[in-house]
């Protein structure tokens, strides 16, 4: 029997409009719906995104990821959630992983795809791009991510503000993910860069209850949603520098 097609679908930051086209249709058809959860709950805002174009009665099934910096621990759930999709691809039957944002930016999407390549490497793997939660953030708060000859980089902040210091010398503007969890110490950093006029954070973007917040010196001290990023312009459009 030929083995089926995994496709990595990203379904964008939370606005069901924002799939692509190709997403739909292959949502439309595949044989099962695989999606990332927390061990801890059996919630997916990626199945609630493309709830309306699965056809019906298709079986979703959430595959548990400890929420865990433990090697050992996550590298047991790769292999064990990679098996539970490896054992619907040898029947020949079709599946979707679904990802917010981007499969192949910041997703657990990318090890599931090696754990199963290294099961077999022939699997076909076809991968649909999504877009970004900084994508829709930028859009959402008409900010110009770079222009001209500027550079932008992107960031994770989930083990705090040391990869803004390490950066912040050798680009223009900054993408930092994840910063609901350091979120604090990343204010008292972006306060010692003399940053923290320059950058807007955004939440749950596209969402009933996004928040975007373009001056932070007036929002309170309060850590905002778990689905939070900012985003940071060294220097502004005049072209001043900040004084950092």
């Amino acid at each position: 029997m030929k083995n089926g097609i995994l496709y990595g679908i990203g379904v964008g930051p939370g606005d069901p409009e924002l799939l692509t086209l190709k997403a739909v249709k292959i949502l439309g058809h595949v044989d099962i719906i695989f999606a990332a959860s927390s061990t801890k709950n059996e919630h997916s805002l990626a199945v609630n995104i493309v709830s309306q174009y699965l056809k019906r009665d298709v079986p979703i099934v959430l595959l548990g990821f400890p929420m865990t910096l433990e090697k050992k621990e996550l590298i047991s759930a790769w292999e064990r959630n990679a098996q539970q999709v490896f054992d619907v691809l040898k029947k020949g039957r079709e599946a979707a992983f679904i990802t917010l944002g981007d499969p192949m930016t910041y997703s657990t999407f990318g090890y599931l795809m090696r754990t199963i390549k290294e099961m077999q490497e022939d699997i076909a793997v076809t991968v649909v791009p999504g877009i970004t939660s900084f994508q829709a953030g930028a859009a959402a708060a008409g900010h110009v991510l770079t222009e001209a000859e500027e550079s932008f980089t992107v960031i994770s902040g989930a083990l705090g503000a040391g990869n803004l210091r390490q950066v912040i010398d050798y680009t223009d503007n900054v993408v930092i993910l994840k910063v609901y969890r350091n979120y604090r110490e990343i204010m008292t950093t972006l306060d010692d860069l003399n940053l923290k006029r320059n950058a807007i954070l955004i939440s749950r973007c596209g969402l009933k209850d996004e928040e975007i917040v373009h001056d932070l010196e007036q929002r309170p001290d309060t850590v905002p949603h778990y689905l939070s990023l900012l985003l940071i312009n060294k220097k502004d459009r005049e072209g001043k520098l900040s004084k950092w």
